[in-house]
Parts: structure tokens; sequence; C-alpha cells
């Protein structure tokens, strides 16, 4: 068994906070979610989040104009410079206070940082190696509160930037003698963004009372004029240089003191701004505010959100209404144009949606949502490609695992979910909610096919379906029953009742219709579904058992209890084979607000999910906490801990508290220091920063449910994070197998020349280099597959079979790789039998390739069928028309001649 399970992918949240980025290709979208990024790439229709994370939630996003570095800032102020062509952190750098906004120049040699009242320009890093990627240009003052937003000229000569003091600032990037700053007024709000036109200095700010200005320049981009290094002592607000502080000098760069005074001075040769035209959106009722807005510079476009979820498209400088539309009933937190300008992208914070709207058109390419609260049960597709989800919100979700999107959500259940799962078909999903109903899902019609409940209303905690899809078991909260249902009639076939405490969790055996009930009065029971549904046997605990789970041979079965404990069964003889206590490598973590210490705490914590891997050696198990613990189940050792997260935005995520945070009055904790950028909350008289009267609440980090994919190369999570993937990288694990000094790329080679095939083949196996094999496999000629796969040793058939299942994947050369995989399972199929219980996982890997590549295949020729009987039909209409006209012509007489004759007679 292999531990080398990495960050894959994060599905289930699409938007979290902060701004939205498209590539400049215009055809992925960067989000931040939480404390990581997810790149959705619309034109391939797939979704990654890159395996890296910021401590704390991710504030704005910074793209440099080539698209290959990216700077995220978290809610703290500490950055990360990441190549997004590498995937990995080149730089850190804290800015000591929470940053607003970073924008990259477009010629991508600076980039301007807004934290509190100053903006600061930063070099970019280049191509080459520096020893420091941030480097402080110069520091600019001037804004009396908070910046808000920035936005740079073409020509990256100047930038603009709003406050929350009502003002908008225009700063030269470099050394100009008529335009050093300039301050706009008369906004009577928040600056929310400011926007250059095209290859000018004239300027368009938005504030949030929905009011536009359009400012005009008297100068041009050209009209800007150098300023000499002998200068920089006249009045224009750059303080002067001390020649004794060079050192301090370098590291703080130059400061710009902006005095809004200093307009009124007359002067000729500076730039003076004149306010041309004001405009006001239409506003319905007072909490409409304007919360977010982008611009188009090329096609002048500007679209503006709001705090009711309406969003308008105008066209500048006229302001020509263009659409005016809805997306929710949320507040639009982000706003982004692609660089052709066809798609806009939405994000809700509220509800977590993420939207790209192509307005042309006025379609979506992408709307995806996540669950609304959290997470609380997943279950995978039997051949690996799908993952259900149900969460507190009463929804069901569908996930495609290649692509990362939601396909289908289900929202019949009115209360939260409490179970999901798949019947061994996979095509049919079943869940359990506290709103006393088991739904029945269809994925081929996308609807509620059967509904069933109880004679009185209950809470179903826990659901399980047996390996032939026709039995469905839910255990109850309140009245400690399990209920029993036939599938195709949807009749209650029996209630099962003998436990004296709530139902927590429900097991089948894989192999035989035997039902495991575990409840919170120390017993698992096990119960005979053939004969007359009685308890087959009881199995006592020193505790209340949480949760129960079946090894896939069924030979094992696993329990978790209240005290910490993983207990190991031989259910067939009832006695325990063997235990783990795992309390200890739980590692809670300490709550803000908590009066115990960590440890402490940790001796009360158990495990609250439990899964076996898909060959049966390993175990996962998770609970309230950050850690899932991977557990070897012959030798009862912890193997390895994952821990998948790192974000302190979370509660729970410290072992210990930070005295910082400690007043003599009690924990910061306590108090509401979120400052509400929406206007939605009405502040109390007085209050600068946010309304104290309010209260928020930190999400507590945990794991709620655990489950291996049936092809054993990856496993999921349902965190407070979202929903996370992890799977082996087996391109970067070398693995070698039984390996010699003669084993070399250039002998394999060497054999493949002299058409050794079977021998090359079993080389590259043994020095295990994917690219290598694969060479190796596509250079063997079509007629002589069948030989080699007789003459393949039986220890290697099993490797070739995993190959293939990986290949398959992504390699387009499908019918070669089909023709192996046929004449592998045709020729060996049975000796491979006997070690079906090893070979299952990889068996259920190559299903899930083949189904995939099935189902693509399928669509394009039913497409292509249709295309056909389209353009048949077409081509018949077309004929019938034709004869149509032919046999009209014949009839009637020929006008020619006539016309011919009469012009004879005249003549």
């Amino acid at each position: 068994m292999k531990f080398a399970y990495k960050f894959s992918n994060l599905l289930g949240t699409v938007y979290r906070r902060g701004n939205l980025n498209f590539t400049p290709d215009g055809n992925s979208l960067i989000s931040p979610v939480g404390n990581r990024i997810t790149i959705f790439d619309l034109k391939n229709n797939k979704s990654e989040t890159l395996p890296l994370a910021t401590r704390y939630n991710v504030a704005c996003v910074g793209l440099s104009p080539d698209g290959n570095l990216a700077i995220l800032v978290d809610e703290e102020g500490a950055a990360l410079l990441v190549s997004l062509i590498s995937k990995s952190v080149i730089h850190q750098f804290h800015f000591q206070k929470p940053v607003h906004s970073v924008s990259f120049s477009p010629n991508g040699k600076k980039f301007v940082v807004t934290k509190d009242k100053v903006a600061m320009m930063y070099h970019a890093p280049g191509k080459k190696r520096e020893f420091n990627a941030f480097v402080l240009d110069t520091t600019y003052y001037g804004a009396y509160d908070e910046t808000t937003c920035i936005d740079w000229t073409d020509d990256s000569k100047c930038f603009a930037i709003g406050s929350k003091d009502m003002s908008a600032w225009v700063f030269g990037a470099e050394r100009w003698a008529n335009l050093i700053y300039y301050a706009l007024g008369g906004h009577k709000d928040t600056v929310v963004a400011c926007f250059f036109e095209e290859n000018s200095l004239d300027l368009y700010t938005v504030s949030r009372d929905g009011t536009l200005r359009v400012w005009q320049c008297d100068t041009g981009l050209d009209g800007l004029k150098p300023r000499l290094p002998k200068d920089t002592t006249e009045d224009g607000g750059e303080s002067e240089k001390d020649p004794d502080d060079e050192f301090t000098e370098a590291q703080k760069g130059k400061e710009i003191h902006g005095e809004t005074s200093a307009n009124e001075k007359k002067s000729g040769k500076k730039v003076r701004y004149s306010c041309a035209a004001k405009y006001f959106f239409n506003k319905e009722g007072d909490f409409n505010n304007l919360t977010a807005a982008a611009y188009h510079k090329k096609i002048h476009l500007l679209v503006t959100g709001f705090a009711s979820g309406i969003f308008h498209l105008h066209e500048l400088p006229e302001f020509n209404l263009i659409h005016s539309l809805s997306i929710s009933d949320q507040r639009i937190a982000s706003i982004s144009i692609n660089s052709t300008g066809d798609w806009i992208a939405f994000g809700c914070a509220g509800l977590g949606q993420l939207l790209v709207w192509e307005w042309q058109s006025e379609s979506y390419v992408l709307k995806q949502q996540g669950h609304f609260n959290s997470m609380v049960s997943l279950a995978y597709s039997p051949d690996g490609q799908y993952l259900v989800t149900g969460g507190e919100d009463g929804k069901v979700k569908v996930w495609n695992t290649s692509s990362g999107f939601c396909f289908v959500t289900f929202t019949e259940h009115t209360s939260s979910i409490s179970a999901v799962t798949f019947t061994a078909s996979g095509y049919v999903i079943f869940s359990a909610s506290l709103d006393g109903t088991v739904r029945a899902f269809d994925l081929h019609r996308y609807r509620n096919f059967r509904t069933f409940t109880s004679p009185r209303p209950t809470q179903f905690s826990c659901l399980a379906v047996d390996s032939s899809g026709e039995i469905i078991s839910a255990g109850s909260q309140d009245s400690f029953e399990i209920f029993v249902w036939s599938v195709q009639s949807g009749r209650l076939l029996d209630v099962l009742a003998g436990h004296e405490g709530p139902i927590s969790s429900l097991s089948f055996n894989p192999m035989k219709c035997v039902l495991a009930s575990a409840s919170w009065d120390k017993t698992v029971r096990l119960w005979d579904m053939l004969d007359s549904w009685r308890t087959k046997e009881t199995l006592p605990l020193n505790s209340d058992v949480l949760v129960v789970a079946f090894r896939p041979d069924g030979k094992e079965l696993a329990v978790a209890s209240l005290d910490g404990q993983i207990t190991f069964w031989d259910h067939e003889n009832a006695f325990q084979t063997g235990s783990i206590v795992g309390r200890h490598d739980l590692q809670m973590g300490r709550k803000e607000l908590d009066k115990i210490t960590a440890k402490q705490s940790a001796k009360g914590k158990s495990f609250t999910t439990l899964c076996y891997s898909a060959d049966g050696q390993s175990i996962l198990a998770g609970g309230l906490s950050k850690f899932v613990c991977i557990y070897n189940v012959k030798e009862q050792i912890l193997m390895k801990k994952f821990e998948i997260s790192c974000n302190l935005s979370l509660d729970a995520m410290e072992e210990y508290l930070d005295r910082r945070k400690m007043t003599e009055f009690g924990s910061m904790a306590l108090i509401d220091e979120e400052n509400r950028d929406d206007g939605v909350a009405i502040p109390l008289p007085g209050v600068k920063r946010g309304d104290m009267s309010s209260r928020h609440f930190k999400p507590e980090i945990r794991v709620t449910c655990l489950r291996f994919s049936p092809t054993g190369r990856s496993w999921a999570a349902t965190t407070t994070e979202g929903l996370l993937i992890y799977s082996l990288d087996a391109g970067l694990v070398f693995d070698p197998f039984d390996l010699d000094i003669d084993i070399t790329p250039s002998n394999v080679r060497k054999v493949l020349r002299q058409k050794e095939y079977t021998k090359a083949i079993v080389m590259a196996f043994r020095l295990n280099e994917k690219k290598l094999t694969q060479e190796v496999l596509e250079t063997v000629p079509y007629n002589e597959i069948d030989v080699i796969c007789s003459s393949l040793p039986e220890l290697y058939v099993e490797k070739v079979l995993e190959f293939l299942a990986s290949s398959l994947e992504k390699s387009r050369h499908l019918e070669f790789y089909l023709i192996w995989t046929k004449k592998l399972l045709m020729l060996h199929g049975c000796k491979l039998k006997t070690r079906s219980e090893k070979l299952l996982p990889i068996i259920q890997f190559l299903q899930k390739s083949i189904q995939r590549h099935f189902e693509d295949v399928s669509k394009l020729c039913d497409w292509n069928c249709y295309n056909m009987k389209y353009i048949l039909a077409i081509s018949q209409q077309h004929g019938v028309k034709r004869t149509a006209e032919e046999s009209e012509d014949e009839d009637m007489p020929d006008s020619s001649n006539e016309s011919m004759e009469e012009s004879t007679v005249l003549s």
C-alpha cells in the first residue's frame, strides 16, 4: 500500500471572498476559495485547485499581465508570490497590515498595493533570479481613509486609487514634471472602483451610493513631461532625501505626500481634471448599495453589481443601459471581464456562487454553487467517476471527479442531509435526511423517482444499501429503530427494534446480506436480512458506538467508539481481533473561547468517520480535528497523518492561544471587529468600524466524512473547507521493481530494436518509468499483441493492467490499449479471478477509464447520427421540391417559342 497521497483538488466550494481574475487569454478564471485558489478552465471544462495555501483566507489576488505570476494576499497581509506555471510558491512577504487590492502595471514592471491610507508601488519580480522579489519603489500618501481600488493607464505611466474618504487620487508612476498627484472629490460615499479610459488620462469613478462621475483631463498621455532629478526639491509633495540615510532610503523607497489644497495653486504647467458628467444608477430601496464594478476599455463596457444581486451593463461614456438583470438575492462581491469582453464573471460570497455570463448571447458559460452550509456526507460511484455530497442546506450534489464540476443538484429535501450512498449499478443515489424521508434519485433522468417514509415521523441519521441494490435501510435518531424498505416496490418491509439508544451508523456486508448497526447503547448488532430479520449477533463495547464499517471483502468489521478506540471484529465468530487507541493521534486544536487546554479537550474526542482502503489493508479515520489518520489494520499502527488545512481563519486550528489576543476583559474574539462594506448592516451611532452589537462566528475545522475511491487511487473528505480530494501522484514517485544493474533505458531500447518485445516490457516495468513503459508498449506491432500477452509472466500481468488503466485516462490510442486489455483479460482471466480481492481496485480503475471514454464517444456518435439524419431529411425535402418544380415546368406551355413568334409578326 502506497502512502504518497497528495492534495489533488478541492470541490464543493467555488468562491468565498476576494477578487476574481481572468487569465490573459480569457479562457480561464482564477477564484479564491478559502485559503487556496482554484483555476476554472472554461474552454476545456475542468477545474484545478493549486497545491499551496496561505495562513488565512485569501483577501485579494493580483495577476501579472503575462499570466505567469500571481500574488496572493491573505486577511492579515501575508503575501505569497506564486508561479502559475510550476504551481509553486516562489517568495513570501508580509505587508504587516490588511491589504485591500493588488494590481500589476500593464507592462509588468511594477505592482501597486493599497493598504490602510497609503498606496505602495513595488518593483515586480522579473525573469532574472532575484534575492528579494518585493522591492519597495515609492509610497504614496494622500487619502484620509482606507484605500479601496487601483487602476493603471495603458502605458503604465500613471495609476489611480479610490478611497473610503469619498475621493480618488491620480499618481504618476514615474517622475513627471506636470503630474505628481491629483485629488478628485465630489462623491458622497466610498469610491468602489476607478477606471482609466483607453490610451487616455480620462477617468471614471464609481461610488457605493450608485454614482458615476466622468473626469476629463486637459492633457494626453503624450503630454506628460519627464522630471529632472534636480527638481526634487520643488513643491509637489515629494519628501526630501537625507544624504546620510541611503540605507534606509533603499529599504523604504521614495515617498510622495499628496495634499488636496495643492490643486488650487495656479500653474499652467500642471495637469488639470474637470468633471464632465455625472450619472446615477437606478436604485430600488435603501440597501441596494453598489458593491462591485468592472470596466472593459476596448469595448467601453461598464458592469456594476449591487448588494441585492442585481447587475447593470452600461456603455460609456454615453451611459447607455444594455442590460439590467439579477443573478441572486445576495450581494455581488466581485466582478471581472475577460480580455475579449465576451464573458463576465460574478462572485457572490453569501451563497458561495460563481457565475460566468456571456452577455451578448445572454447565456451562462459557468454556473456553480457549493453547499451553503457545511457538507455532512459523501459517497463515490462504483467506478470512481462521480462523487455525491449531502449538506446541511438540504441539497444533494453530484460532482464529476475528472472535471471538478457539479452537474446536477437535487433540492427535494427540506432539512439537513445525514447520509448519501450509491447503488452497485452507479445510476441511483439514496439520501437520508432529518426531514423524515429517504429519497432515491435517478442519474439517467435526474429526478426523484421514489420517496421512503416511516409510519411515524422520525429523523434519519444514517443509511445503508445492500450490494444488490434491492434493500435499503435507515436508522432513526429519536425512536431507536431501523427501517427496511424494498427499492422495487417502495414498501416498508420491516422495522428492526432492539437498540436502546439513537442509531449512529449502518453498514451492509458487501458479500452477504448482513446488516451491522451501531448505536449509542454501546452495542453493535448484526441482522440477517434473509432469516426473518433476526439479530444474528450482538457485539458489546465499552463506550457509545459512533461508526461501523465492513472491510471490502466482508470478513472484518471496524468499529469506532466514543472513548477514541477503533476495534476490529471477526463478526462470523463474534470475537475481537485487535484495537487501536486513536485519541492521541487526533491532536485537537484549542478554540478561541475554550477554558481548557487542547491536550485536555483531546481526551474526550474520538473518530466520527471510518473508511477501509480499496484493498482492505488500511483504514482512514477522521473526526473533529484538522488531521486525518491512516492506520495499517494488520500491524495496528499509524502509518501517516494528513493535515487537511492550515487555515487560521477557522476555529480550533492552533494548539495554544495567542496571548496577544487576550486582554484584561477576555478574548478579543468576543468583539466583532469585521468592517461591513456592503452597507447592509446599519451601524450604531458613533461606531466607525463595524457594529459592536452584531456577532459573527468562525467555523470550526472538522472532518465529517471520509471515503476511499473504489479504484484505490484517491480518497475524499468532506470538511469545513470543502470537499478535499487526495490522490496518488504516480508521475513523481520512483518505485522500481526487482532492479538490476543492467536495467537501464538504453538497454531497454536496445532490446526493443532487436524486436524482443516481451523482454523489453519486463525490463521497462522493472525500471518503472512511465514514459519509457509507454514507449515500449506503443512500439509493439498490432499483430503481435496476442503472442506477447500469452508469453507475459504472471507477475507482470497485474502491472500491465494497472498501467493500461492509468494510460487509458489520458491517451488517444483507445483501440490499441483496448486490444491489450481484452487479450490480457481473455488469456489470464481464470488466474486473475483467484486473486480478485487484490485486483479489484485495478479492475475498477480500468472500468472507470473505459466508461468515461465510452460516454464521450457514444455522445459523439449520437451527435453524428442525428446530424446525418438531419442532412438526409433536408436533402429529401429538397429532392421533393425539385421534382415538383420539374413537373410544373413540364405542364406549363413553352413561353419562349410563343414570344419568338410574336416578335417576328411585329417585325
